[in-house]
């Protein structure tokens, strides 16, 4: 069989596979080169360095501004402290970053692609240690058809060498988040370190070598679902990279569209440099108008504006815009820019909600918190004097650093109901003082026995209520009290 594409008598294809075509994507200077780089090294920055900075949380916790602990199952981002029972605010987190992604598609189509993509990111990193190592397009290309030599070799090596210095560091910044990162480094340096960091490591170091350094646009165009989302999102108001073909077109040689010029004939702005193409790191030509493989990067309007400074042209040939403004000058009309508008407002309007609603609950959270357990065999005990006794199983939490004393008490009973909490001292009321030490639980049995009480219901709502004894924080949770009178 043929490696090339052929045709049966009936259309149908003697391969149905195409081996990708790599791509070099060239170096370009402009506006839009120098905000991926500034997001570059605002991102790679916070990645690599945000585990040493260190935060005071008193004595006994953890030093790191952020870490994840999942030893003693805590969250740790400065002086917001999380517990595994707040999963909500997880959830809340990926609803806000979902709805941002949503927000962004709506405003410049794949502009998270392009910018802030950890796949986009180190993919450049990558690509600037291989021009950096073995030039430009141009020499990059030839040096893939020199025979090998010592010089492509040391090349090669020296590329790959970086390459696996940065995927590594990658994997090791990331266990780094998981424990003390000074600790961890140096137990890391010197082979005492948990197996699980090694594993990690290990993992990661060889996904981003492989992801960045090899499958680059592959991943985007084929592994990544979101291209395939964001086609059924957009709308012909969202602004994309657009080549402007109502001025470029018809278009031709430098030479000749001037000649076209001179004659008074059409000509379009666009000489068929490939310029545009060249330095796309997905390969993709613009002209041909919207493609999927297309991550919005806007190098090609750096491109292509550079080459338009250099023949005496207007700059913007391609820039973000969209088709619709494309239609209105050609219709003499001014192009209409609608980035606020219903669908971005309802996006905008989400995140902040669920931003209000996260804040809130986090400034207003308890740092107690209590769980009541009936007693089910026996559920209640009648006792020969009429007074009926329920035992409960209640445990308390103390979320503070520090030991904390409670004071319980029962509500939805007779004044004159007994309340015990065994194993625990009562105040001059009567009331149970229980003790719970630093960052901890502690279950108590707790009885409680009515009066005689000749008309007690079979089940009595009943709150249990807990005061913390210095700061006045009161938590409460409900349960019932059962007895032998009427259902």
């Amino acid at each position: 069989m043929s490696t090339d594409t052929e045709t049966h008598e009936g259309g149908h294809p003697d391969t149905w596979f195409e081996s990708a075509k790599k791509i070099y994507p060239m170096a370009t200077h402009g506006l839009f080169r120098r905000i991926k780089w500034t997001l570059l090294f605002i991102t790679l920055g916070i990645y690599y360095f945000l585990p040493f900075i260190r935060y005071d949380r008193g004595p006994d916790a953890p030093g790191q501004a952020v870490l994840i602990d999942i030893e003693h199952a805590r969250g740790y981002f400065f002086f917001i402290e999380i517990w595994p029972q707040e999963v909500y605010y997880l959830t809340g987190l990926l609803i806000i970053a979902a709805v941002a992604l949503f927000l962004m598609n709506a405003v410049a189509g794949r502009i998270w692609c392009g910018y802030l993509c950890p796949q986009t990111v180190w993919t450049d990193l990558f690509l600037w240690v291989e021009r950096k190592v073995e030039g430009d397009r141009r020499e990059r290309i030839a040096l893939d058809k020199d025979p090998w030599t010592f010089g492509k070799v040391r090349k090669r090596v020296t590329k790959h060498f970086f390459w696996l210095m940065i995927a590594w560091w990658t994997g090791g910044a990331w266990v780094l988040y998981f424990n003390d990162a000074p600790t961890l480094v140096w137990q890391l340096l010197t082979f005492q370190a948990p197996m699980i960091a090694y594993i990690w490591i290990a993992i990661l170091t060889s996904t981003t070598y492989l992801l960045a350094g090899f499958m680059r646009e592959q991943v985007c165009i084929y592994m990544c679902p979101w291209p395939r989302i964001q086609a059924a999102l957009t709308d012909e108001k969202a602004l994309n990279v657009t080549y402007r073909w109502d001025r470029g077109e018809p278009r031709g040689s430098l030479k000749q569209n001037k000649k076209l010029e001179a004659q008074g004939l059409p000509a379009g702005d666009c000489i068929d440099c490939f310029q545009c193409f060249q330095v796309c790191p997905t390969g993709v030509d613009i002209r041909k108008g919207m493609q999927l493989d297309c991550i919005q990067c806007g190098l090609c309007i750096d491109a292509c504006d550079n080459i338009m400074t250099k023949i005496g042209k207007p700059t913007g040939l391609i820039g973000y815009d969209t088709d619709e403004n494309i239609e209105r000058r050609l219709e003499g009309k001014e192009p209409v820019y609608e980035i606020v508008r219903v669908r971005t407002v309802i996006y905008a309007a989400i995140i902040v909600v669920v931003g209000a609603i996260m804040l809130f609950t986090l400034l207003n959270r308890d740092f107690a918190d209590i769980s009541v357990l009936h007693d089910r065999n026996p559920v209640f005990v009648e006792q020969s004097d009429g007074t009926v006794r329920n035992g409960y199983a209640v445990r308390l939490s103390n979320k503070r650093r520090h030991t904390r004393s409670f004071m319980l008490h029962v509500e939805g009973m007779p004044a004159n109901t007994l309340v015990e909490a065994v194993g625990a001292e009562a105040n001059f009321a009567g009331r149970p003082i229980i003790e719970v030490g630093p960052d901890t639980t502690r279950e108590v049995r707790v009885l409680v026995t009515s009066p005689p009480w000749t008309e007690m219901p079979h089940s009595t709502h009943v709150t249990f209520r807990i005061t913390e004894s210095v700061m006045g924080e009161v938590v409460t949770t409900n349960d019932t009290f059962k007895a032998p009178g009427k259902p």
